[in-house]
């Protein structure tokens, strides 16, 4: 099936109904939560490191469909990457996965999971 183009892609509906990564995973090693207040959207990421390596990753939050989608996303391209990898995740490569024209205005509910990301590896915490 292709996706639809546009702001909610067959992507974003899917990973917003049945988040693949929406767990904690055990033995978390680093947290990080972070709210866009404009919005109100919460996502709190949780990283397992084992190695220098994201063992697992896994999110929970309240947030709209956009929102969860990109941390769905961002969980799973994380997932079994160096560190190092997974700080140098960009908007785009998550765009990729959804496969969606975001509006400007929605970039941050894109973005959002991507600096809890990044709060999380520089040990930023909850």
């Amino acid at each position: 099936m292709i996706a639809t183009r546009g702001p909610y892609s067959e992507v974003i509906r899917e990973r917003w109904r049945r988040p693949r990564f929406r767990r904690a995973p055990a033995g978390a090693t680093l947290v990080a939560e972070d709210v866009n207040p404009l919005c109100g959207d919460r996502v709190r990421l949780m990283l397992r490191l084992d190695g220098g390596r994201v063992a697992e990753a896994g999110f929970v939050g309240d947030s709209c469909a956009i929102c969860t989608a990109s941390a769905d996303v961002v969980a799973e391209l994380v997932s079994g990457k160096p560190a190092a990898e997974a700080r140098a995740l960009e908007p785009a490569d998550v765009l990729a996965v959804l496969q969606a024209d975001i509006r400007p205005t929605r970039m941050r509910c894109v973005t959002l999971p991507l600096s809890v990301l990044a709060k999380a590896l520089n040990g930023g915490g909850a």
